[in-house]
């Protein structure tokens, strides 16, 4: 009996098993034939009252193995929910650690597309203030003596075009430029058919373009890209003094046949021509066809031929057995002494720099414009794009907008 009451005492104390407490128990069972003369019916305990006794340890004892494979289940669940957590965990990181390093990527472009923009505004600048200081020297010479000097200017390829409505037009030039506007790697050009949509970009400054990288980056459907707007400032020519020249030796030949006739051959029906003294000619020492003018320059080795032929204006020429009237001109070549510049902004043209190499060239292009022909985005529609790639560099060319 006394042993028992110490096992239910233990179990409560918590300082042995269920297991141990029914083997104390199951030892503390009367056997048939064995020590029924130790009990007392009279004692403090009958046999019913210990029966009842180890009945309610048997049920303690099942509670506590449920509680105990209770237990066992919820820590299998939290050590399978505890690997799931560590492998999204993992890929978190992997996710991150890529990020990053695209974001030094970027940031590494952008150093290097901002140091190149620095450079060529160093190198602009030094040219302005050449041409300043050159411009100040001119200013300083006699107006006598400047025609007669040679101009220290850069030379610039132009394009003339006379007008002759009136006489009192006649000494005027239009000038027709073509600008070559310099296009580092990462950016692009784009021309919008209406100028207000291009100031809305410029206005907005920077902007949030959404492609697909399925095939660049795991686990993302899709990634954005971000894309600085900026004006483009180029320079056009304000104010422009040109020396005519013309050359004593030299004459140009019009109103040719074309489209009948290679150059090779009509150049040298002409020089077979202008060769004979009977036609009023000489020695031919050089012949150039100007493709912009269809139009051919003759160069005698004698003075005074040219002069001659100039004063007759026409002459009948046998080409392809027929005589056509060509015309005869002098000729005369300019040298640029006076050129100033002013900066102008192109309205419907928009410089995006900034632009990672993440997908090929044709589709970041399609790309681009996708983007910004969206109304929704304040886009409109694009009359022009250029992207050049980033470690590449580009040369776009303006020309006079007539639209």
């Amino acid at each position: 009996m006394d042993s028992e009451e110490d096992s239910f005492v233990q179990l409560h104390d918590g300082t042995e098993s269920p297991e141990q407490l029914c083997r104390e128990i199951e030892q503390s069972k009367v056997r048939p034939g064995e020590g029924v003369d130790r009990l007392d019916p009279d004692g403090p305990e009958s046999p019913e009252q210990l029966r009842r006794e180890i009945e309610q340890f048997k049920d303690l004892y099942s509670l506590l193995e449920q509680d105990c494979v209770k237990l066992q289940t919820a820590k299998e669940a939290t050590e399978q929910r505890t690997q799931e957590l560590r492998k999204e965990g993992n890929v978190l990181h992997k996710i991150l650690e890529h990020q990053m390093s695209l974001n030094r990527g970027e940031e590494k472009a952008h150093q290097m597309e901002l140091f190149a923009a620095q450079e060529e505004n160093t190198r602009l600048m030094k040219e302005k203030q050449v041409l300043k200081n050159k411009l100040e020297e001119l200013k300083r010479v006699p107006q006598g003596d400047l025609a007669m000097m040679q101009s220290g200017l850069p030379e610039k390829k132009m394009v003339f075009k006379g007008l002759a409505a009136n006489k009192e037009d006649m000494n005027k030039l239009m000038v027709t430029p073509r600008i070559r506007y310099p296009l580092p790697g990462g950016s692009a050009l784009i021309t919008f058919e209406k100028a207000e949509v291009a100031q809305r970009i410029i206005e907005a400054k920077e902007h949030m373009v959404e492609l697909s990288c399925w095939e660049q980056v795991e686990d993302l459907d899709q990634c954005r890209m971000r894309v600085q707007a900026a004006p483009v400032e180029i320079l056009l020519p304000s104010a422009l003094e040109i020396r005519l020249t013309q050359n004593s030796r030299s004459i140009v030949v019009s109103d040719l046949p074309n489209g009948d006739i290679t150059v090779d051959a009509l150049l040298d029906k002409l020089e077979l021509f202008f060769s004979k003294k009977k036609n009023g000619g000489s020695e031919v020492e050089s012949r150039e066809f100007q493709e912009d003018s269809c139009q051919v320059v003759l160069t005698f080795r004698e003075d005074g031929v040219a002069e001659l032929l100039i004063e007759r204006g026409y002459i009948q020429v046998p080409i392809l057995g027929e005589k056509y009237k060509v015309k005869i001109s002098p000729y005369i070549t300019g040298d640029i002494t006076n050129l100033q510049l002013q900066p102008s902004c192109c309205p419907r043209t928009v410089l995006l720099s900034g632009i990672p190499d993440v997908l090929f060239d044709e589709s970041m292009r399609d790309t681009l414009e996708i983007h910004f022909q969206k109304p929704s985005l304040g886009g409109g529609e694009v009359d022009a794009l250029a992207y050049v790639p980033a470690g590449w560099t580009g040369r776009a060319v303006f020309v006079e907008d007539t639209g």
